[in-house]
Protein backbone atom coordinates (compact mmCIF):
# COMPACT_ATOMS: atom_id res chain seq x y z
CA UNK A 1 0.00 0.00 0.00
CA UNK A 2 1.45 3.51 -1.08
CA UNK A 3 1.84 6.08 1.32
CA UNK A 4 0.58 9.81 1.05
CA UNK A 5 1.45 12.90 3.31
CA UNK A 6 0.12 16.02 3.09
CA UNK A 7 -0.62 18.89 5.44
CA UNK A 8 -2.64 21.95 6.27
CA UNK A 9 -1.13 25.12 7.66
CA UNK A 10 -3.10 27.49 10.26
CA UNK A 11 -2.64 30.29 9.21
CA UNK A 12 -6.23 31.47 8.34
CA UNK A 13 -9.80 30.27 8.19
CA UNK A 14 -9.79 27.22 5.61
CA UNK A 15 -11.44 27.95 1.99
CA UNK A 16 -13.07 26.73 -0.74
CA UNK A 17 -9.96 26.31 -2.39
CA UNK A 18 -8.48 24.09 0.20
CA UNK A 19 -11.50 22.06 0.63
CA UNK A 20 -12.05 21.73 -3.56
CA UNK A 21 -8.93 21.54 -4.37
CA UNK A 22 -7.36 19.54 -1.30
CA UNK A 23 -9.52 18.45 1.73
CA UNK A 24 -11.90 16.32 0.19
CA UNK A 25 -9.81 14.55 -2.39
CA UNK A 26 -8.13 13.24 0.71
CA UNK A 27 -11.74 12.13 2.54
CA UNK A 28 -12.77 10.55 -0.84
CA UNK A 29 -10.06 9.13 -2.17
CA UNK A 30 -6.69 9.51 -0.74
CA UNK A 31 -7.31 7.77 3.02
CA UNK A 32 -9.16 4.80 1.37
CA UNK A 33 -6.15 3.98 -1.26
CA UNK A 34 -3.18 4.57 0.81
CA UNK A 35 -1.65 4.37 4.00
CA UNK A 36 -2.44 8.02 4.85
CA UNK A 37 -1.15 10.92 7.11
CA UNK A 38 -2.37 13.97 7.36
CA UNK A 39 -0.66 16.97 9.44
CA UNK A 40 -1.46 20.73 10.64
CA UNK A 41 1.54 22.09 9.87
CA UNK A 42 1.76 24.17 12.96
CA UNK A 43 5.60 24.68 12.74
CA UNK A 44 4.97 26.38 9.45
CA UNK A 45 2.77 29.33 10.71
CA UNK A 46 5.83 30.96 12.78
CA UNK A 47 7.98 31.74 9.89
CA UNK A 48 6.21 35.37 9.94
CA UNK A 49 4.39 37.82 12.21
CA UNK A 50 1.62 36.07 14.46
CA UNK A 51 -0.42 35.53 17.43
CA UNK A 52 0.41 32.48 19.34
CA UNK A 53 -3.17 32.34 20.67
CA UNK A 54 -4.42 32.66 17.19
CA UNK A 55 -1.90 29.90 16.24
CA UNK A 56 -3.62 27.62 18.56
CA UNK A 57 -6.62 28.08 17.94
CA UNK A 58 -6.63 27.90 14.17
CA UNK A 59 -5.08 24.92 14.09
CA UNK A 60 -7.50 23.50 16.79
CA UNK A 61 -10.30 24.80 13.86
CA UNK A 62 -8.08 23.18 11.01
CA UNK A 63 -7.99 19.66 12.81
CA UNK A 64 -11.71 19.97 13.80
CA UNK A 65 -12.82 20.79 9.94
CA UNK A 66 -10.46 18.05 8.96
CA UNK A 67 -12.81 15.71 10.49
CA UNK A 68 -15.38 17.31 9.58
CA UNK A 69 -14.54 17.29 5.92
CA UNK A 70 -14.57 13.47 6.01
CA UNK A 71 -11.39 12.34 7.07
CA UNK A 72 -11.38 8.99 9.55
CA UNK A 73 -8.98 8.32 12.29
CA UNK A 74 -9.79 4.18 11.60
CA UNK A 75 -8.51 5.15 7.95
CA UNK A 76 -5.97 7.72 8.13
CA UNK A 77 -3.52 9.27 10.62
CA UNK A 78 -4.47 13.04 11.73
CA UNK A 79 -1.82 15.21 14.04
CA UNK A 80 -0.43 18.34 14.93
CA UNK A 81 3.32 18.47 12.91
CA UNK A 82 4.19 19.95 16.64
CA UNK A 83 3.53 17.00 18.28
CA UNK A 84 6.10 14.79 17.09
CA UNK A 85 9.43 16.05 17.03
CA UNK A 86 11.20 14.22 14.26
CA UNK A 87 9.97 16.87 12.04
CA UNK A 88 11.99 19.34 13.92
CA UNK A 89 14.64 16.98 14.10
CA UNK A 90 15.09 15.52 10.53
CA UNK A 91 14.57 19.59 9.35
CA UNK A 92 18.40 20.29 10.58
CA UNK A 93 19.86 17.06 8.79
CA UNK A 94 18.52 18.14 5.95
CA UNK A 95 19.64 21.73 5.79
CA UNK A 96 22.79 20.57 6.06
CA UNK A 97 22.25 19.05 3.00
CA UNK A 98 20.64 22.12 1.49
CA UNK A 99 22.05 25.00 -0.86
CA UNK A 100 21.83 28.71 0.13
CA UNK A 101 21.02 29.25 -3.66
CA UNK A 102 18.05 26.81 -3.73
CA UNK A 103 16.49 28.28 -0.65
CA UNK A 104 16.52 31.59 -2.17
CA UNK A 105 15.36 30.47 -5.39
CA UNK A 106 11.96 29.28 -3.99
CA UNK A 107 9.44 31.10 -5.52
CA UNK A 108 7.07 31.89 -2.52
CA UNK A 109 10.38 32.93 -0.74
CA UNK A 110 11.25 35.23 -3.35
CA UNK A 111 8.06 36.93 -3.74
CA UNK A 112 7.63 37.72 0.17
CA UNK A 113 11.09 38.44 0.96
CA UNK A 114 10.44 41.17 -2.43
CA UNK A 115 7.84 42.78 -0.81
CA UNK A 116 9.41 43.53 2.58
CA UNK A 117 12.34 44.32 0.98
CA UNK A 118 10.25 47.19 -0.89
CA UNK A 119 8.88 48.06 2.26
CA UNK A 120 11.89 48.72 4.17
CA UNK A 121 12.10 45.33 6.04
CA UNK A 122 12.80 41.88 6.06
CA UNK A 123 11.93 38.15 6.38
CA UNK A 124 12.67 35.84 9.46
CA UNK A 125 14.96 33.30 8.38
CA UNK A 126 12.68 30.47 8.65
CA UNK A 127 10.85 31.63 5.98
CA UNK A 128 13.84 30.95 3.98
CA UNK A 129 14.42 27.21 5.51
CA UNK A 130 10.72 26.22 5.39
CA UNK A 131 10.74 24.10 2.56
CA UNK A 132 13.42 22.10 3.93
CA UNK A 133 11.11 21.57 6.84
CA UNK A 134 8.43 20.82 4.35
CA UNK A 135 10.49 17.85 2.95
CA UNK A 136 11.54 16.48 6.50
CA UNK A 137 7.59 16.76 6.97
CA UNK A 138 7.40 14.54 3.89
CA UNK A 139 10.74 12.16 4.48
CA UNK A 140 9.77 11.30 7.73
CA UNK A 141 7.04 9.21 6.89
CA UNK A 142 8.70 7.60 3.95
CA UNK A 143 5.52 8.95 1.61
CA UNK A 144 5.46 7.87 -2.30
CA UNK A 145 3.17 10.30 -3.18
CA UNK A 146 2.39 13.84 -1.64
CA UNK A 147 -0.87 15.65 -3.05
CA UNK A 148 -0.61 19.24 -3.62
CA UNK A 149 -1.85 22.01 -5.14
CA UNK A 150 0.02 23.60 -8.42
CA UNK A 151 1.57 26.05 -6.44
CA UNK A 152 3.75 23.53 -3.95
CA UNK A 153 5.21 21.38 -6.69
CA UNK A 154 7.99 22.67 -6.83
CA UNK A 155 8.44 22.64 -3.01
CA UNK A 156 7.68 18.57 -3.93
CA UNK A 157 10.60 18.60 -5.94
CA UNK A 158 13.02 20.03 -3.73
CA UNK A 159 12.03 17.40 -1.59
CA UNK A 160 12.67 15.29 -4.07
CA UNK A 161 16.40 16.44 -4.74
CA UNK A 162 17.26 16.58 -1.21
CA UNK A 163 16.28 13.07 -0.51
CA UNK A 164 18.84 12.13 -4.10
CA UNK A 165 21.71 13.90 -2.25
CA UNK A 166 21.45 12.52 1.09
CA UNK A 167 21.18 8.87 -0.34
CA UNK A 168 23.98 9.63 -2.68
CA UNK A 169 25.72 11.05 -0.28
CA UNK A 170 25.24 8.68 2.61
CA UNK A 171 23.22 5.89 1.47
CA UNK A 172 19.85 4.79 1.05
CA UNK A 173 18.08 6.30 3.47
CA UNK A 174 15.00 7.71 2.47
CA UNK A 175 12.00 6.97 -0.30
CA UNK A 176 11.78 9.67 -3.17
CA UNK A 177 8.33 11.24 -3.10
CA UNK A 178 6.36 12.26 -5.85
CA UNK A 179 3.70 15.11 -6.47
CA UNK A 180 0.05 14.14 -7.08
CA UNK A 181 -2.45 16.71 -8.36
CA UNK A 182 -6.19 16.48 -8.36
CA UNK A 183 -7.56 16.81 -11.85
CA UNK A 184 -10.28 19.59 -11.46
CA UNK A 185 -9.91 22.62 -9.42
CA UNK A 186 -6.86 22.03 -8.31
CA UNK A 187 -6.38 25.92 -8.02
CA UNK A 188 -9.68 27.60 -7.04
CA UNK A 189 -8.87 31.38 -7.65
CA UNK A 190 -10.33 34.94 -5.73
CA UNK A 191 -13.92 35.74 -6.71
CA UNK A 192 -12.41 39.31 -6.55
CA UNK A 193 -9.02 39.17 -8.09
CA UNK A 194 -9.22 35.51 -10.76
CA UNK A 195 -5.59 35.72 -11.24
CA UNK A 196 -5.10 35.14 -7.68
CA UNK A 197 -5.26 32.04 -5.56
CA UNK A 198 -7.62 31.84 -3.23
CA UNK A 199 -6.05 32.37 -0.21
CA UNK A 200 -6.70 31.39 3.43
CA UNK A 201 -3.78 33.56 4.62
CA UNK A 202 -5.88 36.78 4.10
CA UNK A 203 -7.92 37.84 7.45
CA UNK A 204 -10.96 38.89 4.73
CA UNK A 205 -12.36 39.54 1.66
CA UNK A 206 -15.30 39.33 -0.14
CA UNK A 207 -13.38 37.16 -3.18
CA UNK A 208 -12.87 34.20 -0.51
CA UNK A 209 -15.29 31.42 0.34
CA UNK A 210 -14.71 30.25 3.78
CA UNK A 211 -15.69 26.84 4.83
CA UNK A 212 -17.85 28.60 8.05
CA UNK A 213 -19.41 30.85 5.79
CA UNK A 214 -23.00 31.18 6.36
CA UNK A 215 -25.23 30.27 3.33
CA UNK A 216 -26.51 33.86 2.41
CA UNK A 217 -22.67 35.07 3.21
CA UNK A 218 -21.53 32.34 0.34
CA UNK A 219 -24.55 33.31 -2.20
CA UNK A 220 -23.45 37.06 -1.74
CA UNK A 221 -20.03 36.48 -2.15
CA UNK A 222 -20.55 33.97 -5.35
CA UNK A 223 -23.20 36.25 -6.88
CA UNK A 224 -20.90 39.40 -6.63
CA UNK A 225 -18.10 37.55 -8.62
CA UNK A 226 -15.65 39.48 -11.19
CA UNK A 227 -16.58 37.92 -14.43
CA UNK A 228 -14.54 39.48 -17.81
CA UNK A 229 -16.14 41.74 -20.96
CA UNK A 230 -18.88 40.16 -23.12
CA UNK A 231 -22.03 38.22 -22.15
CA UNK A 232 -21.27 34.60 -23.51
CA UNK A 233 -20.62 32.00 -20.93
CA UNK A 234 -17.33 30.54 -22.15
CA UNK A 235 -14.69 28.14 -21.03
CA UNK A 236 -11.57 29.87 -21.84
CA UNK A 237 -9.06 30.18 -18.25
CA UNK A 238 -6.35 33.21 -20.29
CA UNK A 239 -8.95 35.11 -21.92
CA UNK A 240 -12.16 35.13 -19.72
CA UNK A 241 -10.50 33.97 -16.23
CA UNK A 242 -13.25 35.01 -13.88
CA UNK A 243 -15.88 32.89 -15.89
CA UNK A 244 -13.19 30.21 -16.01
CA UNK A 245 -13.17 30.35 -11.88
CA UNK A 246 -16.91 30.00 -11.99
CA UNK A 247 -17.67 27.00 -13.64
CA UNK A 248 -14.42 25.24 -12.37
CA UNK A 249 -16.03 25.53 -8.90
CA UNK A 250 -19.34 24.33 -10.08
CA UNK A 251 -17.42 21.65 -12.16
CA UNK A 252 -16.48 20.64 -8.75
CA UNK A 253 -18.98 21.35 -6.84
CA UNK A 254 -21.56 18.74 -8.61
CA UNK A 255 -19.14 16.31 -10.77
CA UNK A 256 -19.07 17.91 -14.53
CA UNK A 257 -16.96 19.19 -16.36
CA UNK A 258 -16.39 22.97 -17.14
CA UNK A 259 -16.32 23.02 -20.83
CA UNK A 260 -19.19 20.84 -21.04
CA UNK A 261 -21.39 23.14 -18.25
CA UNK A 262 -20.36 26.40 -19.68
CA UNK A 263 -23.37 25.45 -22.77
CA UNK A 264 -25.91 25.30 -20.24
CA UNK A 265 -25.95 28.93 -19.29
CA UNK A 266 -27.17 31.90 -21.02
CA UNK A 267 -26.02 34.68 -19.12
CA UNK A 268 -23.58 35.37 -15.99
CA UNK A 269 -26.13 35.83 -13.20
CA UNK A 270 -27.45 32.18 -14.12
CA UNK A 271 -23.67 30.73 -14.03
CA UNK A 272 -23.26 32.55 -10.59
CA UNK A 273 -26.64 31.34 -9.25
CA UNK A 274 -25.94 27.73 -10.24
CA UNK A 275 -22.19 28.03 -8.35
CA UNK A 276 -23.49 29.70 -5.52
CA UNK A 277 -26.33 26.94 -4.86
CA UNK A 278 -24.19 24.35 -5.87
CA UNK A 279 -20.85 25.19 -3.10
CA UNK A 280 -23.84 25.66 -0.62
CA UNK A 281 -25.01 22.19 -0.83
CA UNK A 282 -21.24 21.08 -0.84
CA UNK A 283 -20.64 22.99 2.56
CA UNK A 284 -23.65 22.37 4.14
CA UNK A 285 -22.41 18.43 5.44
CA UNK A 286 -19.59 19.48 6.47
CA UNK A 287 -20.72 22.68 8.20
CA UNK A 288 -23.35 20.56 10.26
CA UNK A 289 -20.60 17.79 11.26
CA UNK A 290 -17.94 20.82 12.34
CA UNK A 291 -20.81 21.95 14.89
CA UNK A 292 -21.46 18.27 15.98
CA UNK A 293 -17.56 18.02 16.82
CA UNK A 294 -17.18 21.31 18.25
CA UNK A 295 -19.43 20.48 20.81
CA UNK A 296 -17.61 17.41 21.67
CA UNK A 297 -13.60 18.86 21.99
CA UNK A 298 -12.27 15.77 24.04
CA UNK A 299 -13.15 14.06 20.93
CA UNK A 300 -11.11 16.02 18.85
CA UNK A 301 -7.74 16.13 21.21
CA UNK A 302 -8.30 11.98 21.56
CA UNK A 303 -8.04 11.74 17.65
CA UNK A 304 -4.85 14.28 17.58
CA UNK A 305 -3.23 12.65 20.55
CA UNK A 306 -3.82 8.95 18.88
CA UNK A 307 -2.45 10.62 15.99
CA UNK A 308 0.78 11.54 17.00
CA UNK A 309 1.60 8.47 18.67
CA UNK A 310 0.80 6.53 15.54
CA UNK A 311 2.71 9.22 13.19
CA UNK A 312 5.74 9.31 15.79
CA UNK A 313 6.21 5.43 15.53
CA UNK A 314 6.15 6.17 11.90
CA UNK A 315 9.00 8.66 11.82
CA UNK A 316 11.47 7.75 14.69
CA UNK A 317 12.70 4.56 13.31
CA UNK A 318 13.55 6.52 9.53
CA UNK A 319 15.00 9.64 10.94
CA UNK A 320 16.99 7.46 13.42
CA UNK A 321 18.22 6.19 10.22
CA UNK A 322 19.20 9.22 9.18
CA UNK A 323 20.99 10.16 12.38
CA UNK A 324 23.32 7.47 12.01
CA UNK A 325 23.81 7.50 8.00
CA UNK A 326 25.01 11.31 8.52
CA UNK A 327 27.60 10.36 10.97
CA UNK A 328 26.14 11.16 14.75
CA UNK A 329 27.07 9.24 17.40
CA UNK A 330 24.34 7.30 19.27
CA UNK A 331 23.08 7.89 22.41
CA UNK A 332 24.97 5.83 24.69
CA UNK A 333 21.94 3.69 26.46
CA UNK A 334 21.31 3.54 30.23
CA UNK A 335 23.75 0.13 31.59
CA UNK A 336 21.37 -2.33 32.65
CA UNK A 337 21.61 -2.69 36.68
CA UNK A 338 23.57 -5.62 37.92
CA UNK A 339 21.76 -7.96 39.57
CA UNK A 340 22.89 -8.78 43.31
CA UNK A 341 23.66 -12.46 44.16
Amino acid sequence: MKRVFSGVKPTGHLTLGNYLGAMRQWAEVDQHRADALFCVVDLHALTVDHDPARVRRLSRQTATLLLAAGLDPALCTLFVQSHVDEHARLSYLLECVAADGEMRRMIQYKEKAGRERERGGSVRLSLLTYPVLMAADILAYAADEVPVGDDQAQHVQLTRDLALRFNQRYGQTFVVPRATHPAVAARVMNLQEPASKMGKSEDSGPGIVYLLDEPDVVRKKVMRAVTDSGREVVYDRAGRPGVANLLEILAACTGGDPESLSVHYRSYGALKKATADAVVEVLKPLQARHKELCADPAHVEGVLREGAEKARAMARPVVDSAYRAIGLLPPVPEPLPVATP
